[in-house]
């Protein structure tokens, strides 16, 4: 499986940016797609995930009301738009799917392997 992500930059805060991802060698239709994010130091965190039929999502709270995460089926491609970003949102962003469940600690999974990721940095 590979996952190339894209759309990552330097943005002030209160800033926007949108990130793809672009799934393939799988299925992508039957799973669960998830964003993930690591900042130095830091575990690996999921902070949204969506249904493998794009009709339901979950957020972390610490984002819920800010990003918003979709999916094309038909593209192989998950998105996350995300707005009024923060200093603290500065971390290196991953997609890889996700248990489709309420709490989102339970949810990280991962296809075995994963991209290079897309580096948000988000200046004060």
């Amino acid at each position: 499986v590979q996952l190339v992500e894209s759309g990552g930059g330097l943005v002030q805060a209160g800033g926007s940016l949108k990130l793809s991802c672009v799934v393939s060698g799988t299925r992508f239709s039957s799973y669960a797609m998830g964003w993930y994010r690591q900042a130095p130091g830091n575990r690996r965190e999921l902070v949204a995930i969506i249904k493998r039929s794009g009709d339901d999502t979950i957020y972390v709270d610490s984002v819920r009301g800010r990003f918003t995460i979709s999916r094309d089926n038909a593209k192989n491609t998950v998105f996350l738009q995300m707005n009024s970003l923060a200093p603290e949102d500065t971390a290196v962003y991953y997609c890889n799917k996700a248990l489709w469940t309420l709490h989102l600690a339970a949810a990280m999974s991962s296809f075995g392997s994963w991209g290079q990721g897309t580096q948000v940095t988000v200046s004060s």
